[in-house]
């Protein structure tokens, strides 16, 4: 493989209160051969200038969207010369071996690399039933999807494969012949699903990581709960009033 040129997107709408911890966790990871960017998705709360102050790259994408926000990001590293891309949400933090397994899936052959969300333990004092509710959440959310009419099609190269957003990773050039990230909303559709089945078309390269290892906020779960959740992640036939929870 040539040599690779990996960054890193985090797109971050108002997370001003905890974004530290994400820079903190890519910071401290075992693989530091990598360019970390920000994409600040229109905050009003001064994430801009927490990022800036860890001396992080961050841009800004206007358009409201974690779809808008990503496609942005992947797209501006591309121009500046990334051969591979990763993305992770500002609400996450990626195990310290979270770089170099997505680099070594990379180099097994993989061109897109999903990985495995677990429940943060630093933000609320979890319950063991709670601990094991998000990985049951995207469990079922993956079963759903093998099934889901609109991940069946003659056109797919390949099975379904659920990847969290929050813990993803594809070559420049499979970004761009995918079309990438649609530029949407969270509340309008599941962007890495769609980016997923995009690629589908196109390649059977890709797969999901165990050692790809991300912990994601339960603070969606807190404020939606256990039903809510469920059909949130079941393509948002629950819609609560607030969808940025904070």
């Amino acid at each position: 493989m040539a040599e690779m040129n990996l960054w890193v997107i985090v797109p971050a709408y108002n997370e001003a209160a905890g974004i530290e911890g994400t820079l903190k966790a890519l910071a401290a990871q075992d693989d530091t051969g990598f360019t970390l960017l920000v994409v600040d998705n229109a905050s009003t709360d001064g994430t801009a200038e927490v990022v800036a102050r860890h001396g992080v790259q961050v841009i800004r994408e206007e358009h409201k969207g974690t779809g808008a926000a990503s496609d942005t990001g992947m797209r501006y590293a591309i121009a500046h010369g990334a051969t591979h891309l990763a993305r992770t949400d500002a609400d996450c933090l990626p195990r310290p071996d979270w770089v170099r397994n997505i680099k070594r899936a990379f180099g097994d052959g993989l061109e897109l690399v999903g990985g495995q969300l677990r429940p943060r333990t630093d933000e609320f004092r979890l319950k063991l039933w709670e601990r094991r509710l998000i990985p049951a959440v995207v469990a079922v959310a993956a079963l759903f999807g093998r099934f889901r009419p609109g991940n069946r099609d003659p056109a797919y190269l390949g099975p379904y494969v659920m990847m969290p957003g929050a813990t993803m990773a594809i070559t420049a050039g499979l970004y761009e012949r995918s079309g990438g990230f649609p530029r949407t909303a969270i509340e309008e559709m599941h962007e890495d699903r769609a980016l997923v089945n995009r690629v589908r078309k196109l390649t059977r390269a890709y797969a999901s990581r165990r050692d790809v290892v991300v912990f994601g906020s339960v603070r969606r779960l807190r404020a939606y709960g256990l039903v809510g959740t469920l059909g949130w992640y079941a393509d948002h036939r629950y819609r609560p009033e607030v969808i940025d929870v904070r």
